[in-house]
């Protein structure tokens, strides 16, 4: 028959299928055709006896396993001794026979009829009660492997730079300018288990000569249904290591409250803390953290980094919150250092964060720090713009003693050369939110010639880099203000030469400042030229006020008037004969070396260019009217040689008042 022309089991289906077709036609059969169907049917009943007693056989020798690998469950189960203390092969044997209690369990479970037997059920109740028992002691030596075999992680810190050390930012006159500091902090590791891989330093978190056993354990326990367990141990265990480096490097667990209520030391000591242990954290743990969740779990990959976010999130939010604790505080002068710190740091650790937090579990970490950096920046810039408001309101009620350099202008200068270290960061940030406001500069100082004004507004500054020119702009603006105010503390002086000596001590200051360091890249030639010829001027003016009152007594026709440390002693000298103008004279130089003694111009090239000066008006004028009078005038009244003015004058600004006797001449 055509139909049958098939082979195997198929020719069986098809004749079984025909056979039942006949039947069902009620045709009726003949004595052979019963006969061969009889014996058809006796055949089949023989196979499925045959068939039944097999499965039997099958569940017996599952069940004389299951006792077997039960057994051996149970024995380890009532030793409390670590498995894995006796070594790995004792491990290896504990997980095979874990595995084939639940390969024995899937047999069970997938046994085949209408029913399972009571013994069956029976079976696979005890099978899974050992699997429990199992998968409770497997949790156990996963965790005493990760916590026995935890290796130290520390950092040594060396090659400290501080900004006071390299800029002298000292305190200020103001009461909210304190001391303010940044450092440049350069991480070494300091382990044994650390080393470098394609330029990233690599630390063995946990001793590299278990981490087989741990994947082992592991694996058996996410095969088995218990993953959550096992991350839930790993996760535990990780966090108490990474919740314990924090507390070796005294990084407590601090409220928003707790930091707004610090004050200034203790909160620049925490924001130092900060910024070594995020670097470190970030750089290097998180990193070596997270490839330690990669090994353990192997190519499961989603159970990888589920761990390793619910271990770090945690120690993670807590030095963010610390962040926008810091960011949320007061806008003082001296915090705007270390908030820059801060806020490069985070910028400079923002690819790394993104890419260990790449994918969704971690995104709230993610978010969370993108949010706490632009708090940061925010405030840094908030700072630095109401740093220039607090110079203009700093006053003085007296005069700074002996017009030295104020220690405003000290503490303005030494803090911008300390910003020129976060020059990038800071131009980025004022560029961002540059507003017309923000760059107001009061009128220029009176204190220069008026053909000499530039307009400062224009911000010209050929040789200030393209890349600074937000900060330049904002710099320009706080060197105009600190000159307007410093022009306000001058008028507190009565003595009008003294007016100058202290705009020239401290323009100059505020030009020396800027021509010896990175401030010359912001601020330009234009505005060095302008300054220098400013502290310029107020030496020439110093001169005038001081000496021509005092050298008025030394000209023939008497002419001469003015002002200043010899005030009034020049007036009425036109009738002097010449032994009263000598005496007139000697009154007059000897207020002024009593009260110039006690002035202090500290920057000792300064000094003696203003004494050389006043050495030339003197000295001159003097030798002139000598010769030309010494042989009319008697030598009691000639009370000074040209050699002692000329000593004289060289103690003239060294900050300590002197007298003369009046029998001084030699």
């Amino acid at each position: 028959m055509g139909e049958f022309e098939v082979d195997g089991e198929e020719k069986l289906i098809v004749a079984a299928k025909y056979l039942v077709k006949e039947l069902r036609s009620g045709k009726s059969l003949t004595d052979n055709a019963k006969k061969v169907l009889g014996n058809l049917l006796l055949e089949l009943s023989r196979v499925v006896i045959s068939e039944d007693r097999d499965e039997e056989d099958e569940i017996g020798e599952v069940e004389l396993r299951l006792n077997v690998v039960s057994e051996k469950i149970m024995t380890r189960d009532v030793d409390e001794s670590m498995i894995w203390d006796l070594g790995s092969g004792e491990g290896n044997l504990y997980l095979d026979a874990v595995n084939e209690l639940r390969s024995l369990i899937d047999r069970l479970d997938g046994s085949s009829g209408l029913g399972k037997t009571g013994t069956e059920e029976v079976s696979l109740r005890k099978a899974h009660d050992v699997l429990q028992t199992a998968m409770a002691r497997l949790e156990d030596e996963f965790k005493h492997l990760l916590v026995e075999n935890r290796l130290p992680f520390e950092l040594e810190h060396s090659s400290f730079r501080s900004v006071e050390a390299d800029h002298g930012v000292e305190e200020g006159s103001m009461a909210s300018f304190g001391a303010a500091s940044t450092e440049d902090l350069i991480l070494e590791t300091n382990n044994n288990n650390s080393r470098r891989s394609s330029g990233e330093i690599v630390v063995d978190l946990i001793n590299p000569d278990v981490i087989s056993d741990l994947k082992n354990i592991a694996n058996t326990m996410i095969v088995s249904g218990y993953d959550r367990e096992c991350i839930q141990v790993c996760t535990m265990v990780r966090k108490d290591a990474l919740d314990e480096f924090l507390y070796n490097h005294e990084v407590e667990k601090l409220s928003i409250e707790d930091v707004l209520r610090m004050d200034w030391a203790t909160l620049n000591t925490n924001i130092k803390k900060w910024v070594r242990v995020v670097r470190s954290i970030v750089q290097i743990y998180l990193l070596n953290e997270k490839a330690l969740d990669n090994q353990i779990f192997g190519d499961l990959n989603e159970i990888g980094l589920t761990c390793f976010v619910d271990t770090v999130k945690a120690p993670m939010m807590q030095l963010l919150n610390f962040g926008e604790a810091v960011s949320l505080g007061p806008r003082q002068p001296e915090k705007l250092l270390r908030i820059l710190e801060m806020y490069e740091l985070a910028s400079e650790l923002l690819p790394e964060i993104d890419a260990l937090f790449s994918d969704h579990p971690g995104s709230s970490v993610r978010t969370e720090y993108r949010e706490v950096m632009r708090r940061l920046g925010d405030c840094a810039r908030t700072t630095f713009l109401e740093f220039k408001s607090a110079i203009a309101s700093d006053v003085s009620s007296h005069p700074f003693p002996g017009g030295a350099v104020h220690p405003l202008t000290n503490y303005v200068m030494n803090y911008l050369m300390a910003l020129t270290d976060f020059s990038h960061t800071l131009d980025s940030l004022l560029m961002e939110h540059d507003d017309v406001e923000d760059l107001t500069i009061p009128p220029s100082p009176d204190i220069i010639n008026p053909v000499m004004v530039e307009e400062e507004s224009t911000y010209e500054n050929s040789s200030s880099p393209e890349k600074f020119l937000a900060m330049t702009r904002h710099f320009y603006s706080i060197t105009s203000v600190l000159e307007a105010n410093l022009q306000e503390k001058s008028k507190l002086y009565k003595d009008i030469s003294l007016r100058h000596i202290f705009l020239l001590n401290n323009v100059h200051y505020m030009t020396r400042k800027v021509l010896n360091s990175e401030l010359r890249h912001i601020f330009g030639d234009k505005w060095n030229r302008k300054h220098t010829w400013k502290f310029q001027q107020q030496a020439t003016e110093y001169e005038r006020a001081t000496w021509l009152p005092v050298l008025s007594f030394l000209k023939d026709d008497g002419s001469g008037s003015g002002s200043g440390s010899g005030s009034g002693s020049g007036s009425g000298s036109r009738n002097l004969r010449p032994r009263e103008r000598f005496q007139g004279f000697n009154t007059a130089f000897e207020e002024v070396y009593k009260a110039q003694t006690g002035w202090l111009i500290s920057d000792e090239r300064l000094r003696e260019d203003v004494r050389t000066k006043a050495s030339m008006w003197v000295i001159q004028a003097y030798w002139t009217f000598y010769c030309r009078h010494k042989n009319t005038v008697s030598e009691k009244y000639i009370k000074y040689s040209t050699d002692d003015l000329e000593r004289l004058l060289l103690d003239l600004f060294a900050g300590s008042p002197k007298s003369l006797n009046n029998s001084y001449r030699r």
